[in-house]
């Protein structure tokens, strides 16, 4: 029970649907109504508003190191086990995805992902980190960008010497990633993705 309730918690810290809260906190139209439509920081940066695009950013990756760092807290006084953690950062991600207050239609989860990621290890978090930004900078794809730090991240977190529930975790996450990139992954091929920075036409 007490293992049941820190995962529905976890989950409710990643239902929070950051992109919309700084949206309406700025006056700005709510993002799942222009560019790709989802509730992220990418496409909030399209609105041509950069503080609330990393303000949306922050706050993704906030809630998921929240989320672990509350479990990390929480499961050695309750006797939850090794999986508690681990489970509830995968908890959190998938809040983000499927938040219960936007009708279980949620953001990609890049940025949640790598708060879990930074929660489980700061090395590990800023190591996969690396692997985004290096190829954010040199190919200024989100999604590409994204992509690779998925496959990196479940290696890194092996490499790194963490327990075989982050690392079953971790790769669950990655799994997840490169499902909602699907799209993204077909317009890469065709070469029609947008790059970051742009802005879609509503």
């Amino acid at each position: 029970m007490q293992l049941a309730l820190l995962l529905i918690a976890a989950y409710l810290i990643g239902s929070i649907p950051f992109a919309v809260v700084v949206s309406r906190v700025f006056g700005m139209a709510d993002p799942r109504s222009y560019g790709s439509g989802n509730p992220g920081a990418t496409n909030v940066l399209r609105s041509g508003n950069k503080l609330a695009a990393a303000l949306t950013l922050a706050g993704d990756a906030f809630k998921g190191w929240l989320a672990v760092a509350l479990a990390a807290s929480i499961a050695p006084m309750a006797d939850l086990g090794a999986v508690a953690v681990p489970a509830a950062g995968l908890a959190a991600f998938l809040g983000h995805l499927f938040p219960l207050f936007l009708g279980f239609k949620g953001g990609k989860g890049v940025a949640t992902a790598a708060g879990v990621l930074i929660g489980a290890s700061g090395w590990l978090g800023l190591a996969v980190l690396g692997v985004w930004l290096g190829v954010a900078f040199t190919l200024r794809y989100s999604s590409l960008a994204a992509l690779c730090a998925a496959v990196a991240s479940p290696v890194f977190a092996s490499l790194f010497g963490l327990d075989t529930n982050w690392v079953v975790a971790i790769g669950i996450m990655s799994i997840l990633l490169l499902w909602r990139h699907k799209d993204n992954i077909k317009r890469l091929i065709a070469g029609q993705e947008s790059r970051i920075g742009s802005k879609k036409a509503s």
